[in-house]
């Protein structure tokens, strides 16, 4: 076990007797959504994973040290301090950890730290990307290089839609990572179920996906793997609504000079402004639906 990991009590009785485990991100907890809404729905999320026979691990920094699972007092103190809780990618974990900081994990950062616990499946919202513009700002999220390069599952809702999808899948593809639609041929766009671009390979069970994470990982390929999840159509934005909020907080975005990793909290909360909180309640059932599917293709996967 790495020095610098701490692993809970539960999440490591989980990993020492072969049950499954689900890494959860801590990113969405400090920057994704308000308080009291996040702490709310990391115990919702947790407590879905719990449901589906799996044991969860929200994955964060406290102090300098990496976190493999969180008490519910840590949970309410990083939901409580919000942005103030540094965002952490993979450059981003030395500095923290030397320095004895806190720090949210990305989807990035939350992968490395779950695959030195031992953790294969993690359920998100939505992964980074390819950003729109990024043939002139050279903006690509870490998620990418990183799900090339750990071998970690990322159960999201594709990529977030204000991201460019079409080159997302190409970056993905030159670094071989598969993207597997889940009852789907259609990479989703975070908010709705389709993009209108199409994924590497359709599967319709947790068994299936189980089986096809088994055999990467058994062959030795190394690297993850993205398992895309609609949010169910109940849930689902009007295209045409939450397309004018994304285009109208990439503006604002310009205008503003935000880059790097402000960009993405800050569309994301302006899109929430924007549609009146419809965006927050999309986000908020999707990464529900998301841990439902990772945890049952985690219990799958262990038997």
């Amino acid at each position: 076990m790495n020095k610098y990991l701490d692993v809970n009590d539960e999440v490591k009785e989980a990993l020492r007797s072969g049950k499954p485990v689900v890494a959860l991100e801590s990113t969405i907890i400090s920057h994704g959504m308000p308080y009291p809404q996040n702490v709310e729905t990391a115990k919702r999320v947790e407590d879905t994973v719990r449901k589906e026979g799996a044991v969860p691990a929200t994955i964060a920094i406290l102090g300098g040290r990496l976190k493999a699972g969180l008490t519910v007092d840590q949970l309410d103190y990083l939901g409580k301090a919000g942005t103030a809780v540094t965002k952490v990618s993979r450059r981003d974990i030395p500095f923290i950890v030397s320095t004895g900081k806190d720090g949210a994990t990305t989807v990035a950062s939350t992968m490395i730290v779950a695959s030195m616990a031992g953790i294969g499946f993690f359920a998100t919202g939505g992964i980074g990307g390819v950003h729109r513009g990024a043939e002139k700002t050279f903006d690509i999220s870490a998620d990418l290089e990183e799900l090339a390069q750990t071998d970690v599952a990322v159960f999201c809702a594709g990529a977030k839609s204000i991201l460019d999808i079409g080159l997302t899948l190409e970056y993905l593809e030159t670094h071989g990572v598969p993207v597997i639609g889940y009852g789907t041929d259609e990479m989703p766009a975070f908010y709705t179920p389709g993009s209108g671009f199409s994924v590497d390979y359709r599967l319709d069970t947790p068994d299936l996906i189980a089986s096809a994470l088994k055999s990467k990982w058994d062959l030795g390929l190394k690297g993850g793997a993205v398992i895309a999840n609609p949010i169910p159509d109940k849930f689902a934005m009007d295209e045409a609504v939450i397309s004018r909020a994304i285009e109208q907080a990439l503006q604002e975005l310009s205008q503003k000079g935000i880059k790097g990793k402000e960009s993405t909290p800050f569309l994301l909360a302006r899109v929430s402004e924007l549609t009146g909180g419809d965006s927050l309640a999309s986000n908020i059932e999707l990464v529900l639906n998301n841990a439902v599917l990772a945890a049952k293709t985690a219990v799958a996967y262990y038997k």
